[in-house]
């Protein structure tokens, strides 16, 4: 079968990645001072720093609509036997109700929930395109990308607390209290949503050090294929310890730096960063 495999910009992965695998990537929306652009497309992360550094208020995000999906579906659905689409988590946006809406027009057109983020949804982009290769069951295909959703472990640790606060995310005096006892968040994605799971103390070096080491060592559930290491920004000192932990805590075959989006951008801010992998099926 000839099966076409899109994405939500959502999924952060490289253009290199994107372009290898033929994905194609709607992009979310993001306004800047009242003014839209599409993620990643018209705006890049370090536009957003930018603005919010400058005094600015925090940019926000908004789904790919409806018709936006339904034009691209129209068009694809007629080159290709089968449309695969993988969208952010449902309960962290209205992409996934959107595209569910415009694949009910087309019969060859099916979608799914990543129930995660930033490269979490990408890795399951990727399964996706590898699945497609030689796929002759799409409905097959579809369900064991769902039951693959369950099995991607995302998360990420937080240096700067700033845009949690301004996104009323996280009270002033939380952050205060936070900052002063160097505290750095770890929030990971369960079951499509979010929540903080530890909190690390001390430098951030040290904390990177730490939640790396805790997410990796003394596992025999990880698939070890391939881990991303995602950031929204991260110094050369930082990603070279990340990848030292990496390489003393688990033999990935492919370790791949990707930035995140300007979505994720937008909610988290700079100095934010995950180690992203799947596990095996708890019967493997």
């Amino acid at each position: 079968m000839n099966i076409k495999i899109t994405s939500d910009s959502t999924c952060d992965l490289s253009p290199e990645l994107i372009a290898e695998y033929q994905i194609e990537v709607f992009p979310l929306h993001v306004d800047k001072g009242g003014k839209f652009y599409r993620d990643c497309v018209d705006i890049l992360p370090e536009d957003i720093f930018a603005h919010v550094d400058a005094g600015g208020n925090l940019c926000s995000t908004a789904a790919v609509n409806v018709e936006e999906y339904r034009a691209r579906f129209a068009a694809l659905s007629k080159q290709y036997d089968a449309v695969v689409h993988v969208n952010i988590s449902s309960d962290f946006s209205s992409c996934y109700q959107n595209a569910c809406l415009a694949a009910s027009e087309f019969s060859n057109v099916y979608v799914i929930d990543s129930r995660n983020l930033s490269t979490g949804h990408g890795h399951v982009v990727i399964e996706a395109c590898k699945m497609a290769k030689n796929c002759t069951d799409v409905e097959k295909m579809v369900e064991d990308l769902k039951e693959l959703t369950s099995r991607v472990e995302a998360s990420f640790i937080m240096n700067r607390l700033d845009y949690m606060v301004k996104g009323g995310r996280c009270s002033t005096v939380a952050a205060l209290g936070a900052n002063l006892l160097k505290l750095k968040p770890c929030i990971e994605v369960a079951d499509g949503k979010m929540r903080v799971c530890k909190k690390y103390r001390g430098s951030y070096l040290k904390c990177l050090e730490s939640y790396v080491t805790e997410r990796l060592s003394g596992r025999d559930d990880i698939i070890y294929d391939r881990l991303f290491i995602t950031y929204s920004s991260a110094s050369q000192e930082e990603l070279a310890v990340v990848h030292k932990v990496i390489e003393r805590c688990a033999p990935f075959t492919q370790v791949i730096e990707t930035r995140a989006g300007c979505t994720v951008c937008c909610h988290c801010g700079p100095q934010t960063l995950g180690v992203l992998f799947i596990r095996k099926k708890a019967d493997a």
